[in-house]
């Protein structure tokens, strides 16, 4: 059953059904970036002190390196998310929006690729 009238159908008038979801990512994200960070947080604080040897056996856990690429993930597209409303409520000019928004859809999956493959060489033996 649609609420579209049919004229709205016919047209392909309406919600173009992108809003709720990237509402729902955003918030999503935020909540699952809450028990990350202050996992990271606390496990950071409790390295203080510690040697080079010590911190890569500790990424070298796998459930940590998880952790880590998860909390990788999480933070960038929830940035990514965040910034793409601000390009699209702030900036006007229709070019320069399309512009801005692949460059930064462009650089954060690279941030995401190199952050992920960092500790996934650490994780699997390399230094």
């Amino acid at each position: 059953m649609s609420l579209k009238t049919p004229l709205g159908r016919a047209r392909g008038l309406g919600s173009a059904k992108t809003g709720v979801s990237h509402w729902w990512w955003q918030r999503i994200t935020a909540v699952a970036l809450i028990p990350l960070s202050l996992w990271f947080a606390a496990s950071i604080i409790t390295m203080i002190g510690a040697d080079y040897d010590a911190v890569v056996t500790w990424i070298r856990s796998p459930i940590v390196a998880a952790f880590l690429i998860l909390l990788v993930v999480s933070l960038f597209y929830h940035a990514l998310l965040g910034v793409q409303v601000v390009i699209e409520d702030y900036v006007h000019n229709e070019g320069l929006k399309v512009a801005v928004l692949v460059g930064i859809q462009f650089i954060i999956s690279a941030l995401v690729l190199v952050a992920s493959i960092a500790i996934l060489r650490i994780a699997v033996g390399g230094t």
